[in-house]
């Protein structure tokens, strides 16, 4: 089955790749969880990326999606893979 990316938005700034596996893993197997994070700063930007089987990932996102998380409201939906710039 195909691995998707699920993008995880309006985290809050002290949420861990622990505690995305632990919110995603009812759902089905966490294969890799990163939390984004400034690259000057090394803190969180906000929003993170879990990668998981197409169907568990259909499943966590009908349930995450909107629903509260350290007491704010989740964005979950299928990541929009956009190309990368080779402008660094």
């Amino acid at each position: 089955m195909a691995t998707v990316s699920i993008f995880v938005g309006n985290l809050p700034w002290a949420t861990t790749e622990d505690d995305l596996r632990n919110l995603f893993s009812p759902y089905g197997e966490v294969q890799r969880a990163r939390v984004v994070t400034d690259r000057e700063t090394g803190r969180s930007r906000g929003f993170a990326f879990v990668d998981m089987n197409e169907e568990d990932a259909q499943k966590a996102i009908a349930e995450l999606n909107g629903g509260e998380y350290g007491g704010r409201p989740l964005t979950v939906n299928i990541s929009e893979q956009r190309p990368r710039s080779d402008s660094r």
